[in-house]
């Protein structure tokens, strides 16, 4: 009996995350097209800014870097959604992750995508790309950081891939209405899979040493990513707390992200309120308030650092920051970015699912904002002034340029995520299927945790 219920159960999982896969509704259709239409007007605005050189943007003499390198810096932090979520509680045998893995592990990929070549389009002869592995110094941590991002792509695109195996062979093989090409793409990736007791054996251990792998190097990452500004001398970035506060800061958007997306998918997606649990959410609103607490400890320790030397560098900066030209986007990251999200998640009447959702859209607006005011604020107190050329204004603001690529690119990112859950089980199948025997099936803990289906979606309403 209990055999006969197991498989239930199973057929059960298989047909709604299946179905998660069929023609996209009216709402996905029109997500599709506003995504691709703000992909297709970035791409426009890039065109334009090849043709007219970074004169098209408001970066100058002062302002090397702008809202581009802000960019990068983001998608690169929210890529380690899946570094924590999928590899860090998988090693430790949280077998809660089952249903969010693949989210996180796309997450990774996608931001990567996206993020790196926001440094080849900030940069003014994109066509000399080549120069840095032909030419390139290995004392420069811009080398350093060429270096670690591929790697990290290489390592997160086969992460991803590998879990996903035993679900292409299922789809291949399933009874399930399903268009040939879609057939001929699944049983391509399958790779031969049978199920056999040696690939089960094969594929466990190289998921386990993938996931160790994965962890070192994410953190290297942004390590090398805090050294490009460490390892200069300016006011607010010569520091050698940058390498762990940078990697706190990526850990904290990326859960922040991957809760936002959890959000996005169970709303819109058929049958996935099932499967991702009000508990899931509160279980990552635990890990955000952890990481947000300790991120509030960085900023602090950083500033307090740098207003009690009182060095005349760090002075201005400081100013600039708190009560001058960027105190408003200062004080909107702090409060709005990370003191209100850490109330959000703390206090248990607003621990709820729109509580949790709504602290970590906060906390993904103020880690932009942080990472523009790591970058801006510092490029406008240099140490030497440079004389702005006519026309060159001495402040930052960003041009229609450099707004409608970042447009373009927080779009394309949605999009090719968005594509990936249509064309893909954004929930894992066959690890929801496998879940260990001391906890219930993943629709059965769904019944316990809001008393049925029905009850759920009215609990996440």
């Amino acid at each position: 009996m209990s055999k006969r219920n197991d498989e239930r159960v199973a057929e059960t999982v298989e047909a709604d995350l299946i179905a998660a896969l069929g023609p996209p509704t009216r709402a996905q259709k029109a997500s599709f097209l506003v995504l691709g239409a703000l992909c297709a007007w970035g791409a426009v605005a890039y065109g334009y800014q090849s043709r007219h050189g970074l004169a098209a943007t408001a970066m100058n003499n002062y302002f090397s870097w702008g809202v581009y390198i802000v960019n990068f810096v983001f998608f690169i932090g929210i890529s380690h959604a899946g570094t924590l979520v999928s590899a860090i509680l998988r090693v430790t045998g949280a077998e809660w992750r089952r249903p969010i893995t693949r989210m996180a592990e796309g997450i990774t990929v996608f931001a990567l995508l996206i993020g790196g070549p926001m440094v080849i389009v900030d940069m003014g002869r994109p066509d000399r790309l080549h120069y840095v592995v032909l030419h390139g110094r290995i004392q420069s941590p811009i080398l350093w950081d060429v270096l670690s991002v591929t790697t990290y792509m290489t390592g997160s695109l086969l992460y991803l891939y590998l879990p996903m195996i035993p679900d292409m062979a299922l789809l291949r093989d399933t009874a399930a209405p399903l268009a040939p090409w879609r057939r001929r793409l699944y049983g391509r990736l399958a790779i031969g899979w049978t199920g056999t007791p040696d690939q089960w054996r094969r594929l466990e251990r190289a998921i386990s040493v993938m996931a160790l792998v994965i962890i070192p190097v994410a953190v290297s990452v942004h390590t090398v990513v805090s050294w490009i500004f460490g390892m200069t001398l300016r006011a607010g970035w010569h520091s050698t707390i940058f390498g762990p506060y940078f990697v706190v800061g990526a850990i904290f958007s990326g859960i922040a992200a991957l809760l936002t997306a959890m959000a996005l998918f169970v709303k819109f997606f058929p049958y996935l309120d099932r499967y991702i649990t009000l508990d899931h959410f509160k279980k990552l609103a635990s890990l955000l308030l952890a990481v947000n607490l300790i991120y509030i400890y960085f900023t602090v320790s950083e500033y307090l650092t740098m207003g009690y030397t009182s060095e005349t560098a760090d002075r201005k900066l400081l100013w600039a920051l708190f009560h001058g030209e960027f105190a408003a986007m200062f004080w909107v990251m702090a409060v709005t970015g990370l003191l209100l999200p850490a109330l959000l998640l703390a206090l248990p009447w607003t621990r709820t699912f729109w509580g949790i959702v709504t602290a970590s859209v906060l906390i993904n607006i103020g880690m932009w904002l942080k990472r523009f005011v790591i970058v801006v604020p510092t490029l406008s107190r240099p140490f030497m002034p440079v004389v702005s050329l006519p026309g060159q204004p001495a402040h930052y603001v960003p041009t229609w340029v450099e707004w409608s690529i970042t447009l373009g690119a927080f779009s394309g990112f949605c999009f090719l995520y968005l594509l990936f859950s249509k064309l893909f089980p954004i929930v894992s199948i066959w690890e929801v299927q496998h879940a260990d025997e001391r906890h219930a099936p993943a629709a059965t803990r769904a019944a316990e945790t809001f008393e049925g289906p029905a009850a759920g979606r009215e609990a996440l309403a």
